[in-house]
Protein backbone atom coordinates (compact mmCIF):
# COMPACT_ATOMS: atom_id res chain seq x y z
CA UNK A 1 0.00 0.00 0.00
CA UNK A 2 1.30 3.49 -0.81
CA UNK A 3 -0.78 5.20 1.71
CA UNK A 4 -3.16 4.98 4.32
CA UNK A 5 -4.66 7.85 6.02
CA UNK A 6 -7.42 7.08 8.19
CA UNK A 7 -9.15 10.52 10.41
CA UNK A 8 -6.19 12.83 8.85
CA UNK A 9 -6.35 16.60 9.72
CA UNK A 10 -4.19 19.26 8.34
CA UNK A 11 -3.72 22.32 9.02
CA UNK A 12 -3.55 25.29 6.45
CA UNK A 13 0.24 25.50 5.73
CA UNK A 14 1.71 28.59 7.48
CA UNK A 15 -1.70 30.12 8.62
CA UNK A 16 -2.11 32.21 11.54
CA UNK A 17 -5.40 30.57 12.63
CA UNK A 18 -6.05 27.27 13.47
CA UNK A 19 -8.14 26.65 10.61
CA UNK A 20 -8.43 23.01 9.09
CA UNK A 21 -7.63 21.90 5.20
CA UNK A 22 -8.10 18.57 5.76
CA UNK A 23 -11.01 17.60 8.00
CA UNK A 24 -10.70 13.72 9.74
CA UNK A 25 -9.91 12.50 5.61
CA UNK A 26 -9.58 9.04 5.62
CA UNK A 27 -7.80 7.32 2.39
CA UNK A 28 -6.18 3.82 0.95
CA UNK A 29 -4.26 3.95 -2.17
CA UNK A 30 -2.52 1.12 -3.55
CA UNK A 31 0.66 1.01 -4.97
CA UNK A 32 0.75 1.68 -9.06
CA UNK A 33 -2.71 3.36 -8.59
CA UNK A 34 -3.40 6.23 -11.00
CA UNK A 35 -5.99 9.03 -9.62
CA UNK A 36 -7.08 11.85 -10.11
CA UNK A 37 -8.21 14.42 -7.17
CA UNK A 38 -10.99 17.13 -8.27
CA UNK A 39 -12.93 19.80 -6.08
CA UNK A 40 -13.53 23.49 -6.06
CA UNK A 41 -10.50 26.04 -5.38
CA UNK A 42 -9.94 25.45 -1.34
CA UNK A 43 -11.35 22.68 -1.19
CA UNK A 44 -7.62 21.00 0.32
CA UNK A 45 -6.55 18.72 -2.93
CA UNK A 46 -2.88 20.80 -2.38
CA UNK A 47 -3.06 20.32 1.19
CA UNK A 48 -3.83 17.01 0.46
CA UNK A 49 -0.39 16.44 -1.93
CA UNK A 50 1.85 18.09 0.50
CA UNK A 51 0.63 15.92 3.29
CA UNK A 52 1.05 12.62 1.49
CA UNK A 53 4.63 13.99 0.22
CA UNK A 54 5.67 14.86 4.00
CA UNK A 55 5.69 18.45 3.57
CA UNK A 56 2.55 18.81 6.00
CA UNK A 57 2.41 17.23 9.32
CA UNK A 58 -1.26 16.44 9.89
CA UNK A 59 -2.65 17.84 13.42
CA UNK A 60 -4.95 14.64 14.10
CA UNK A 61 -5.12 11.05 12.92
CA UNK A 62 -2.93 8.42 11.18
CA UNK A 63 -0.90 8.39 8.20
CA UNK A 64 1.76 5.75 6.37
CA UNK A 65 3.57 6.21 3.50
CA UNK A 66 5.20 3.06 1.69
CA UNK A 67 4.39 0.96 4.74
CA UNK A 68 5.86 3.52 7.47
CA UNK A 69 4.83 6.35 9.71
CA UNK A 70 6.65 9.25 8.76
CA UNK A 71 6.23 11.44 11.47
CA UNK A 72 7.70 8.54 13.81
CA UNK A 73 10.89 8.30 11.85
CA UNK A 74 14.09 10.60 12.76
CA UNK A 75 14.69 12.88 10.44
CA UNK A 76 17.65 11.58 8.15
CA UNK A 77 15.15 8.55 7.66
CA UNK A 78 12.30 10.99 6.90
CA UNK A 79 14.32 12.42 4.29
CA UNK A 80 15.26 9.46 2.80
CA UNK A 81 11.62 8.44 2.45
CA UNK A 82 10.82 11.85 1.03
CA UNK A 83 13.61 11.01 -1.90
CA UNK A 84 11.06 8.33 -2.79
CA UNK A 85 8.47 10.42 -3.41
CA UNK A 86 7.84 13.54 -6.36
CA UNK A 87 5.56 16.21 -5.45
CA UNK A 88 5.04 18.82 -9.15
CA UNK A 89 4.02 21.78 -7.37
CA UNK A 90 1.54 23.68 -9.61
CA UNK A 91 4.50 26.40 -9.99
CA UNK A 92 7.85 24.65 -10.89
CA UNK A 93 10.19 26.06 -8.48
CA UNK A 94 12.98 26.55 -11.58
CA UNK A 95 15.73 29.71 -10.48
CA UNK A 96 15.16 31.86 -13.62
CA UNK A 97 18.56 31.97 -14.37
CA UNK A 98 18.73 28.11 -14.58
CA UNK A 99 19.36 26.59 -17.54
CA UNK A 100 16.62 24.08 -18.26
CA UNK A 101 19.47 21.20 -18.31
CA UNK A 102 19.93 21.71 -14.99
CA UNK A 103 16.28 22.29 -14.04
CA UNK A 104 15.61 18.97 -15.33
CA UNK A 105 18.63 17.20 -13.71
CA UNK A 106 17.40 18.55 -9.98
CA UNK A 107 15.32 15.68 -9.99
CA UNK A 108 17.76 13.52 -9.00
CA UNK A 109 19.09 15.44 -6.43
CA UNK A 110 17.92 13.19 -3.83
CA UNK A 111 20.19 10.61 -5.17
CA UNK A 112 23.51 12.47 -5.80
CA UNK A 113 25.97 13.17 -3.20
CA UNK A 114 27.02 16.64 -2.58
CA UNK A 115 29.60 16.91 -4.77
CA UNK A 116 27.80 15.40 -8.25
CA UNK A 117 25.40 18.19 -7.79
CA UNK A 118 27.89 21.37 -7.55
CA UNK A 119 29.59 19.58 -10.52
CA UNK A 120 26.59 19.23 -12.52
CA UNK A 121 25.47 22.99 -12.39
CA UNK A 122 28.97 23.55 -14.19
CA UNK A 123 28.51 20.98 -16.31
CA UNK A 124 25.64 18.76 -16.79
CA UNK A 125 26.29 15.12 -15.42
CA UNK A 126 23.62 13.44 -17.81
CA UNK A 127 22.30 15.68 -20.34
CA UNK A 128 21.18 12.73 -22.51
CA UNK A 129 18.59 11.75 -19.53
CA UNK A 130 17.78 15.79 -19.39
CA UNK A 131 17.35 15.52 -23.04
CA UNK A 132 14.85 12.43 -23.45
CA UNK A 133 12.76 13.33 -20.91
CA UNK A 134 12.31 16.89 -22.58
CA UNK A 135 11.35 14.93 -25.74
CA UNK A 136 8.42 13.69 -24.40
CA UNK A 137 7.06 17.07 -23.94
CA UNK A 138 8.48 18.03 -27.43
CA UNK A 139 10.69 20.76 -25.20
CA UNK A 140 14.07 19.09 -26.42
CA UNK A 141 15.11 22.17 -28.41
CA UNK A 142 15.27 24.02 -24.95
CA UNK A 143 17.37 21.88 -23.32
CA UNK A 144 20.31 24.60 -22.91
CA UNK A 145 17.82 27.75 -22.60
CA UNK A 146 17.25 29.93 -19.90
CA UNK A 147 14.30 29.20 -17.65
CA UNK A 148 13.53 32.52 -17.63
CA UNK A 149 13.16 32.38 -21.94
CA UNK A 150 10.32 29.92 -21.28
CA UNK A 151 6.22 30.27 -21.48
CA UNK A 152 4.10 29.50 -18.18
CA UNK A 153 3.57 26.05 -19.72
CA UNK A 154 6.88 25.77 -20.93
CA UNK A 155 8.12 26.01 -17.43
CA UNK A 156 4.99 23.42 -16.19
CA UNK A 157 6.24 20.66 -18.80
CA UNK A 158 9.82 21.48 -17.70
CA UNK A 159 8.84 20.58 -13.66
CA UNK A 160 7.15 17.24 -15.52
CA UNK A 161 10.49 16.25 -17.31
CA UNK A 162 11.85 16.68 -13.77
CA UNK A 163 9.34 14.16 -12.60
CA UNK A 164 10.82 11.69 -15.07
CA UNK A 165 13.98 12.18 -14.45
CA UNK A 166 13.94 11.02 -10.31
CA UNK A 167 14.10 8.05 -8.82
CA UNK A 168 10.64 8.20 -7.61
CA UNK A 169 8.25 5.53 -6.92
CA UNK A 170 4.94 8.44 -6.55
CA UNK A 171 4.49 11.24 -8.07
CA UNK A 172 2.26 13.54 -6.52
CA UNK A 173 1.76 16.21 -9.53
CA UNK A 174 -0.82 19.69 -8.54
CA UNK A 175 -2.44 21.32 -11.49
CA UNK A 176 0.03 20.60 -13.97
CA UNK A 177 -2.60 21.76 -16.89
CA UNK A 178 -3.22 24.98 -15.83
CA UNK A 179 -1.00 27.04 -18.30
CA UNK A 180 -1.51 24.18 -21.29
CA UNK A 181 -4.13 24.15 -24.21
CA UNK A 182 -6.15 21.55 -24.55
CA UNK A 183 -3.71 19.40 -26.91
CA UNK A 184 -0.72 19.96 -24.86
CA UNK A 185 -2.93 18.73 -21.67
CA UNK A 186 -3.36 15.32 -23.19
CA UNK A 187 -0.45 14.98 -24.12
CA UNK A 188 1.11 15.48 -20.78
CA UNK A 189 -1.42 13.46 -18.91
CA UNK A 190 -0.31 10.64 -21.35
CA UNK A 191 3.39 11.35 -20.82
CA UNK A 192 3.08 11.20 -16.89
CA UNK A 193 0.67 7.75 -16.66
CA UNK A 194 2.84 6.36 -19.59
CA UNK A 195 5.97 7.05 -17.10
CA UNK A 196 4.06 5.71 -13.90
CA UNK A 197 2.69 2.58 -15.15
CA UNK A 198 6.23 2.07 -16.62
CA UNK A 199 8.09 2.27 -13.57
CA UNK A 200 4.79 0.86 -11.45
CA UNK A 201 4.80 3.74 -9.49
CA UNK A 202 1.72 5.64 -8.10
CA UNK A 203 0.12 8.74 -9.66
CA UNK A 204 -2.01 11.23 -7.92
CA UNK A 205 -2.92 14.49 -9.88
CA UNK A 206 -5.02 17.40 -8.46
CA UNK A 207 -7.40 18.56 -11.78
CA UNK A 208 -9.19 21.30 -12.53
CA UNK A 209 -9.93 19.84 -15.69
CA UNK A 210 -12.70 17.44 -14.65
CA UNK A 211 -13.09 15.95 -18.64
CA UNK A 212 -9.93 14.77 -18.86
CA UNK A 213 -10.21 13.56 -14.97
CA UNK A 214 -13.20 11.64 -16.28
CA UNK A 215 -11.72 10.41 -19.57
CA UNK A 216 -8.17 9.72 -18.55
CA UNK A 217 -8.12 8.20 -14.78
CA UNK A 218 -9.73 5.05 -13.51
CA UNK A 219 -10.46 6.43 -9.86
CA UNK A 220 -12.14 9.69 -8.96
CA UNK A 221 -11.71 11.32 -5.51
CA UNK A 222 -13.70 14.57 -4.95
CA UNK A 223 -12.76 16.79 -1.84
CA UNK A 224 -14.68 19.93 -0.96
CA UNK A 225 -13.93 21.30 2.85
CA UNK A 226 -10.98 19.64 3.20
CA UNK A 227 -13.31 16.06 3.31
CA UNK A 228 -13.85 13.08 0.90
CA UNK A 229 -17.12 14.01 -1.32
CA UNK A 230 -17.00 10.84 -3.18
CA UNK A 231 -14.54 8.02 -4.05
CA UNK A 232 -15.71 6.20 -7.05
CA UNK A 233 -14.57 4.38 -10.40
CA UNK A 234 -14.78 7.48 -13.21
CA UNK A 235 -17.24 5.66 -14.89
CA UNK A 236 -19.77 5.85 -12.04
CA UNK A 237 -19.51 9.69 -11.43
CA UNK A 238 -22.34 11.55 -13.08
CA UNK A 239 -22.68 15.33 -14.22
CA UNK A 240 -24.89 15.32 -11.72
CA UNK A 241 -22.38 14.64 -8.91
CA UNK A 242 -19.70 16.93 -10.47
CA UNK A 243 -22.16 19.75 -10.43
CA UNK A 244 -23.14 18.98 -7.01
CA UNK A 245 -19.56 18.97 -5.96
CA UNK A 246 -18.86 22.22 -7.60
CA UNK A 247 -22.20 24.26 -6.52
CA UNK A 248 -21.17 27.73 -5.32
CA UNK A 249 -21.84 27.34 -1.04
CA UNK A 250 -24.49 30.60 -1.29
CA UNK A 251 -26.76 27.66 -3.48
CA UNK A 252 -29.67 26.30 -0.77
CA UNK A 253 -29.96 23.15 -3.71
CA UNK A 254 -29.02 19.89 -1.86
CA UNK A 255 -25.19 19.31 -1.72
CA UNK A 256 -23.62 15.31 -1.47
CA UNK A 257 -22.11 15.03 2.06
CA UNK A 258 -18.74 13.56 2.49
CA UNK A 259 -18.87 9.58 2.27
CA UNK A 260 -15.89 7.44 3.33
CA UNK A 261 -15.47 4.78 -0.04
CA UNK A 262 -12.78 2.25 -0.27
CA UNK A 263 -12.33 1.43 -3.97
CA UNK A 264 -10.10 1.05 -5.98
CA UNK A 265 -10.40 0.73 -10.17
CA UNK A 266 -8.74 -0.29 -13.05
CA UNK A 267 -5.99 1.81 -15.06
CA UNK A 268 -6.78 4.62 -17.35
CA UNK A 269 -8.60 4.38 -20.13
CA UNK A 270 -7.57 7.84 -21.78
Amino acid sequence: MTFQLHKVSVHHAGAASHALALRELSLDVAQGEQIALIGPSGAGKTSLLHTLACALRPASGTLAILGTSPWQLASRERHALRARLFLAPQTPPLPPRQRVVNAVLAGRLPQWRLWTAIRSLVAPVDPRAAWDALGKFNLQDKLYARVDRLSGGERQRCGMARALVSNAEVFLVDEPLSALDPTLALQTIHVLQAEAQAREATLICSLHQVEIARACFARIIALRDGQVVFDLPSSEVSDAMIAALYRNQADTSPVFEPVDVDLHAARPRC
